[in-house]
Order: C-alpha cells, then structure tokens, then sequence
C-alpha cells in the first residue's frame, strides 16, 4: 500500500526546524503539485534550486530516512513569484502523481499534500476569524485572539468488503474521475462507532444488512485527509442490491475468479479486493 515504504521510515514528529541546502520543499498549488522527473518518475527540488531564498517561507513537515521536507508556503506569497525558474516546472494534478513512481516518492507527495490542505484551509480561526499562526512547539495553528487551538484534520473512513459465499460486491463511484472497481465506502459520523459506519453505510449505499464484521488493517489517505480503516463482512441474506445512485453508478456480486487485478498497489481497498481473490479473507 502507499504507507509500505520499508526499509526506509517515516518521522513525522514535529521539529521547528530552519531549512538547508540539501532539504527537499514540496511545492503545491489547490490540487497541483511541482514535481521534477522524467515521465512518470518523479522526485522533489531542493531549497538549493529554489529561488525564493526567505527562510520562513518554508514549514518543516517531515523526514523519510535522514531526508528532510518542507513545505513552501505560497499561502502568503505572492502567486506571481514563483520559487523556481519557470521552465523547469512540472505541475502535476495529484490523481497523476498517483501513477507514478518510486512508490515512497508518491507516499512523500500525498502526506506533504495533507498537511499543504490543513495550512491552506486554517489560515484564519473558525471561531472569530482572526489570522492564525503557526506553534513553534508541536504541529498546531493557534489563534492570539480567542486562543483557539487547531489541530491536522484526520478524518476517520471505512472501507468495506461485504462477502456473499464465493462472490463480493463490488461497486463504482458515481461522477468521480476513478472509474475503477472499489468497495463501499463511507465516513464515520459524530458519535458512532466503526462497526456502525460499516453497517450504515453498506444499507444507505446497496440496501443490504450485514454481519460478522471483521477489522482488517488501516492506512493514511493523505489525498482526501483520511485514516481509512478496512472490514469484511458477510452479507446477512442475500437481497438485491438497491444502489444510491448519488453514491454509485454501479455495483454486483463478482465471482472470486473474476476480482480484477491493477498494478498499482496503493490503495487498502485494491489490497481487500486481492485478498478476498486469493481466498485469504
């Protein structure tokens, strides 16, 4: 999956670091990333190539090995001005940065785009909308004003196999850009537990009861902020399928045999589908 990038490990704790030469600054702009490379390999620009030499326009967010990352911080710059010389750059739309390779690149990309979200969407305080600021003493924005303390936004998901006997159901996203197979899916409510998002959200979506749920394993979605957790399940009894055509454009039961397979290999959901396939769920 994304996450799998051993040997090499991730060190997300915060540290209010001063950028170097030889550190990498991750450049994003909405949904579009600055990334260099030669077709779908990509790797990152250093503060060295950087043009934009203001130290504090860079935010430390992570290291991988003894690598470190920085965020560039065009939140407060002025768009015209662009850190690097312009015929170097290679936006990229993070739906491509998802095709491409090595894989701790993509993982490196997606995590600096969750933490690019969260600065972007806090900037100012939700309680009375006054500028935030950033903490020199662990990864929080803060509010002088009314002293409000905001924190990265982690949105828990479930991500969900319901098995009938030797088939699962799989399901499409209706008017969304993946047009893969994928499974039910859905976000945890205030005051509910896992298990009850997986029930709820495998009636709302396909009308069906389930039962046996089974925790399987998680992972990080830095595209969509998320910490999916995934489950299988058995159906209950086998009814048609009833689709919330708002949700999904289509969903049946696929024979084992017939699960498909994409090299990808990044998604917990895709890893479900392989492990019902290989009759190990």
């Amino acid at each position: 999956m994304i996450q799998d990038i051993l040997p090499r490990k991730l060190k997300n704790h915060f540290e209010n670091k001063e950028i170097k030469e030889q550190d990498n600054v991750l450049i994003f702009d909405d949904v579009k990333m600055l990334a260099k490379g030669k077709g779908e390999k990509i790797d990152f620009y250093t503060y060295k190539e950087c043009m934009v030499k203001e130290k504090r326009s860079y935010i430390y967010l992570f290291s991988i090995d003894e690598k470190n990352f920085f965020l560039y911080d065009n939140m407060v710059q002025n768009k015209e001005v662009s850190p690097l010389p312009i015929e170097k750059d290679k936006w990229m739309t993070m739906q491509q940065i998802r095709k491409c390779y090595p894989k701790e690149a993509i993982f490196t990309a997606v995590t600096g785009y969750h933490l690019y979200t969260w600065y972007k969407d806090n900037q100012y305080c939700g309680r009375c909308g006054s500028k935030t600021q950033r903490d020199t003493k662990e990864r929080m924005l803060f509010c002088k004003c009314c002293e409000n303390r905001i924190y990265p936004k982690i949105a828990p998901a479930v991500i969900v196999a319901v098995r009938n006997d030797n088939k699962i159901l799989l399901t499409k996203y209706a008017n969304r850009s993946y047009k893969r197979y994928a499974l039910i899916a859905g976000f945890t409510e205030i005051g509910e537990t896992v298990e009850e998002t997986v029930k709820r959200e495998v009636m709302e979506e396909v009308g069906l009861q389930v039962r046996n749920i089974q925790y399987y394993k998680s992972q990080p979605w830095g595209f969509d902020s998320n910490l999916l957790m995934g489950f299988f399940c058995d159906v209950d009894q086998e009814e048609q399928i009833a689709l919330d055509r708002e949700e999904l454009s289509w969903g049946e039961w696929v024979e084992r045999e017939q699960v498909p397979v994409y090299t990808e290999g990044l998604s917990l959901t895709h890893q479900m589908m392989l492990q019902f396939k290989d009759n190990i769920w």
